[in-house]
């Protein structure tokens, strides 16, 4: 019956050829029998009438999902969401797709998207990749040593959160003079002097906020930051707190801070905290935000004792943090982290080259050259060099040394990278400077 009814549309097509809609439904025949070759052509004519027919692209995503064409699916669902003609089916394909391309904070967006739309749904697949495995956070359970009911020990907690003691310290940070004295003043005097702070009425701890171009230290200056005062160090990272359950992700940061509480001194480092502070006014759903309040709630240490905890985050676009974050007793302490500086540039090089075949470098005139570089842009010059000599010993099969005309021609190769970074951060520091937190972008600018 289905071979007959193809027989009849493909009739029909001959003597009406722009008929679209009868189109479609040959190429939905073709495809729900398996003939995807020619489902396949009949939904690309029905494009080469009407490139924005909506149908026609939803058949062929379909096919691209089926062949294993992943990216031909997301860059048309992505289209669709862009022209808000997007159905769950197509989403749903969509999500899998970056999954198997694993994009999995992408597939983590457009299944968020699905349950806003339908909270009950569920899928295999997308679940054992995108979700945390789950927990049980019935509040009848709650208990001081296990307060949010995940289930774990202190001794599991500390595994789970990858908790670490640095061996690095301030004497491994080239440079940053500044920055460190603005860390010892914040975090290192108080512990040094917990007595004198209590006199006071100050307590241990609070947050520091380390801003700047990327590649330029902050996530190592935090590190030694704790090391310097013998304390433990938890990276917390988006994935760590981030779920898409309702609920969750407040849940995980809470736990987050529970966590640093039970093993203080402890650094708590939240790298790209942007991520997870960002201005509540650009927030589009309720989730967002209570994600942020519970993150203000936890500094603020509202219900339990902070003392101790040494809050450190870390972003590339402060201008997309919420302005209660700058509050006394949150991040009320804002540094700049600028590129490295000559002398920094200059160890770093040399750290970078150690070990290596060179000539005698001039460490300082290659530093001159590389203006406004960060330390990412530093290895990636180095990584240049080599790369050119290798290309020579390839030939002769002997090593040749590295010279300073090699990084100076590297140089000329690769622009900095924070130039981007600097011209974005120049705009705010102009125009959206009222409390003067960008002073040191034009600083360092001038």
């Amino acid at each position: 019956m289905k071979n007959k009814d193809i027989e009849s549309l493909k009739e029909a097509l001959q003597n009406s050829p722009d008929n679209l809609p009868l189109r479609i439904m040959l190429g939905d025949k073709y495809f729900h029998l398996n003939q995807i070759e020619e489902a396949e052509s009949e939904y690309q004519v029905v494009l080469e009438y009407d490139k924005n027919n909506i149908r026609a692209k939803e058949g062929l995503a379909e096919i691209y999902f089926r062949r294993g064409r992943y990216s031909g699916v997301i860059v048309i669902v992505e289209e669709l969401i862009a022209r808000q003609k997007v159905t769950e089916r197509m989403l749903v394909i969509c999500a899998k797709s970056l999954v198997r391309e694993k994009s999995l904070d992408e597939a983590q967006e457009i299944y968020e998207k699905i349950l806003d739309h339908n909270p009950d749904f569920e899928d295999k697949e997308l679940d054992e990749n995108l979700r945390m495995p789950s927990v049980n956070f019935d509040d009848d359970e709650m208990d001081e040593d296990d307060p949010f009911g995940f289930g774990f020990d202190g001794e599991l907690d500390d595994k789970y959160y990858l908790m670490e003691k640095p061996e690095i310290n301030f004497k491994d940070v080239g440079g940053m003079d500044h920055v460190k004295q603005e860390i010892d003043l914040k975090i290192i005097k108080p512990l040094e002097n917990a007595d004198l702070y209590a006199a006071y009425g100050k307590k241990i701890g609070g947050g520091i906020l380390l801003y700047g171009p990327p590649g330029c230290g902050k996530t190592f200056l935090a590190k030694a930051t704790a090391g310097q005062i013998n304390a433990n160090f938890i990276n917390v990272g988006i994935s760590d707190i981030l779920d898409m359950w309702i609920g969750r992700s407040e849940k995980n940061m809470g736990y987050t801070f529970e966590v640093a509480r039970r093993n203080t001194p402890c650094v708590l480092f939240f790298d790209e905290v942007d991520a997870l502070g960002a201005s509540r006014s650009d927030m589009k759903n309720s989730s967002g935000r209570h994600v942020i309040n519970q993150f203000l709630a936890e500094l603020d240490g509202i219900q339990s004792n902070n003392d101790g905890i040494l809050v450190i985050g870390a972003t590339n676009a402060p201008w997309h943090l919420d302005p209660a974050f700058r509050r006394p007793g949150r991040f009320d302490r804002i540094i700049f982290v600028p590129p490295p500086d000559q002398i920094s540039k200059q160890k770093i090089l040399e750290i970078l080259l150690k070990g290596k075949p060179t000539e005698k470098i001039d460490f300082a005139k290659v530093a001159e050259q590389a203006k406004y570089y960060s330390g990412a842009d530093l290895k990636a010059l180095v990584d240049l060099a080599i790369e050119e000599k290798l290309k020579v010993a390839f030939k002769t099969g002997v090593p040749e040394p590295i010279t300073t005309q090699d990084l100076l021609a590297a140089t000329k190769r690769h622009h900095a990278s924070t130039r981007e970074w600097f011209n974005t951060a120049k705009n705010y520091a102009l125009f959206a400077n009222e409390s003067g937190i960008y002073d040191e972008i034009l600083k360092y600018i001038k």
